[in-house]
Order: structure tokens, then sequence, then C-alpha cells
């Protein structure tokens, strides 16, 4: 009960600065103009052509063809192993992300960045599709790994490689041009929240699966 509550308060924190920015964005976005503009200019430089390829080939793999076919792979892999409340969080998070941004980019109406946009990308900018999905999906793929990698250095790296694209992802729409800054924090802060929320529930439900031999 202790651990629940701990993971229901750190996600109603991460939630609750979601909406305080939410309302900035909305109704006040003059006042993030200078904080996006110093990360934009930094990060973007000159637009060097390797950064460039790279970063339009990694943000690519959350584009929504591509991510549906490797998330459902992977959640195919899941069912065939009978992990059966993994593969319900991997698609439920995945469809919980396409609703979302449905629902939040049309509340807010966040014109996309006035610099010049390195892919296409048409709707509005606040929260990013991209890095709520990345910050859900490999949020979920990060709890499932460590529940179920036994070897503690291929757990470590497996998490390691998690984290990490989770933050390239966020990076790349912010250097590709097509977010500002605050559209991946909010992104990033909303998934956050949403993953503590969800895990107490999860993790009660593939305990009672598991004892009573439902799931592997």
């Amino acid at each position: 009960m202790k651990n629940k509550q701990t993971f229901l308060t750190k996600g109603s924190f991460a939630l609750l600065l979601f909406v305080i920015l939410g309302y900035v964005v909305k109704f006040h976005p003059n006042y993030l103009k200078d904080f996006d503009s110093l990360i934009q200019i930094t990060l973007r430089g000159d637009l060097p052509h390797t950064l460039t390829f790279f970063f339009s080939s990694v943000t690519s793999l959350i584009n929504t063809p591509v991510i549906m076919i490797w998330v459902a792979v992977l959640a195919g892999f899941f069912l065939y192993k009978k992990w059966w409340s993994e593969a319900i969080l991997l698609i439920g998070n995945l469809a919980l992300t396409g609703l979302l941004v449905a629902f939040l980019k049309n509340i807010y109406q966040h014109s996309r960045p006035a610099i010049q946009h390195l892919v296409e990308e048409g709707g509005f900018s606040f929260p990013s599709g991209h890095a709520l999905a990345s910050t859900l999906i490999f949020g979920t793929l990060l709890i499932i790994v460590s529940q179920r990698i036994k070897s503690v250095q291929t757990k470590r790296i497996l998490q390691s490689l998690m984290i990490v694209m989770i933050f390239i992802i966020m990076t790349s729409r912010v250097y590709l041009g097509v977010h500002y800054p605050t559209d991946v924090l909010g992104s990033f802060l909303l998934g956050l929240g949403i993953l503590h929320v969800e895990f107490p529930y999860y993790d009660k439900l593939r305990f009672q699966w598991r004892f009573k031999g439902k799931q592997k």
C-alpha cells in the first residue's frame, strides 16, 4: 500500500506539472519564448548534415505506421511467452498515446515553431506525439525489462538503452524544428505521470495472474 501511494503521489505530481505547463502554453505562451528559443538555437546550431540524418532516422521509429509494426511484433512475442499483462500494458499505452495526442492537441491548438522544419509535420504542436509515444512505450519496456530480465548486466544495458531512446526522440523533435522544447517536456511529464499511476495496478494484476497460473 505504501509503495502504491508513493507511485500515485509521484504520478500525480508529474501530471500536475503537465497541467500547469499546458495552462501557460495555452494562455501565456510568451512566457516560454525565451526558454524555447535558447534551447532551439543551442541545439540546432548550423544544422550539420550528420545530425540531421541521425535525428531524422531515429524519429522515424516513432512514426505511426512504423511504431505500430514493431509494437505489434513485441506484443506478439509477449503473447507467445504468455506474458498477458505485459502485452496489455504495451498495446494499451500505444492506444492511449493516440487518443491523448488527438484530444490534447485539439484543446491546446498550439502552432508549430516558425522555423525551418527538417521533416514534414502537420497539425498542432503541444504536446508532442512522438515524445509521448517514446516515453510511454519505452517506459513500458523499461518496466518489463526490470521485471523479466534476470541478468543484472543485461538488465542495466537494456534499461539504459530505453532511457537514452526516450531522450534522443525528444531531442530529435526539437532539432528537426517541428516542436518547441516545452512540447516535448510536456509530453515527458504526461507520460511519466501516466506510467507512475498505471504501475501499481499493472503490477498487482500481473502478480495475481501469475499466482493463479493464468500467465507466466
